[in-house]
């Protein structure tokens, strides 16, 4: 399947979505917040992959929404009562419109495969969104980042406040969301917003590609818990998360692939690990 908005490949059970924009500094076009999700559940859905990269072409990551794209939240009247049911009906169109926008990038982390970010230049307003729903996050070292909404007059709406809380200190996050200023890469990575911070493009994929591949290379099943159980434990206190994961350990019963990966680490043979199970119609999300 074509995408419009990005080129996605898949190899080494690495998919690799790449924002194809350049021209438009990354802006989020109108078909991105429709393909990414679709994308993101086929992979998901058909174990084609076990693990997503996520990267970018050009100069900028992502400047954020595509500026053409904030008409589409305005409810289209016309005839003779058309502002008085602009009024009644406006607010809601404003929010089922933001909330579809939030759940594009909510797929990605309620997906089951682990995504990777590898961030260049400029990665501003919903780029920054996007991050946010990602696992791990690398940058070079002229990357910088912004909650820019608050320059526009808005508060971040897409994910950015609450996930961003959630791995950097709270006192920082209201600085960057009541200012709007950039964090460079050197305060992104002290911080703990990136993992690594490396010197060039180049270099970057080199890094995002290896760990993509490292993480592909162990148990599926295995990974998709650990994601879910370090997604559970954020919101839930130690003690309902430890009974949590030993009821999921308990359940999915993966004796098998332990065994399997205790063959290859001792070196006797090689993980030949389950993929994830594909799902049917009845178990696809929604």
């Amino acid at each position: 399947m074509t995408w419009d908005s990005f080129t996605l490949s898949v190899e080494d059970h690495v998919a690799h979505l790449v924002l194809n924009r350049p021209e438009k500094r990354n802006a989020l076009s109108r078909a991105f917040w429709t393909e990414l999700p679709q994308a993101v559940q086929a992979l998901d859905d058909g174990a084609q992959a076990r693990v997503i990269l996520i990267s970018s072409t050009g100069p900028y990551f992502s400047s954020g929404i595509d500026i053409a794209m904030l008409g589409s939240l305005r409810p289209d009247m016309k005839g003779p009562d058309a502002e008085r049911r602009a009024r009644l009906i406006g607010p809601l169109t404003r929010y089922e419109g933001i909330v579809a926008f939030q759940r594009s990038f909510s797929s990605l982390e309620q997906c089951r495969l682990p995504v990777i970010a590898a961030v260049q230049g400029g990665c501003i307003g919903a780029g920054l969104d996007l991050l946010s729903a990602c696992c791990i996050r690398y940058a070079t070292s002229d990357a910088f980042f912004s909650v820019y909404e608050i320059n526009v007059g808005m508060p971040a709406d897409m994910g950015t406040l609450p996930r961003l809380t959630r791995f950097l200190p709270e006192g920082v996050v209201r600085e960057l969301a009541y200012t709007g200023r950039r964090m460079d890469a050197r305060e992104a990575h002290f911080r703990g917003l990136v993992n690594e911070v490396f010197d060039d493009h180049n270099s970057l994929l080199d890094k995002a590609k290896s760990v993509a591949r490292e993480i592909a290379s162990k148990a599926p099943i295995a990974i998709a818990g650990t994601k879910r159980l370090i997604n559970y434990g954020r919101d839930h206190s130690t003690a309902d998360t430890l009974d949590h994961v030993a009821l999921w350990i308990a359940g999915m019963n993966p004796s098998e692939q332990i065994l399997d990966a205790a063959r290859a680490n001792a070196g006797r043979a090689s993980a030949n690990f389950a993929d994830l199970p594909v799902r049917t119609q009845f178990q696809k999300s929604e």
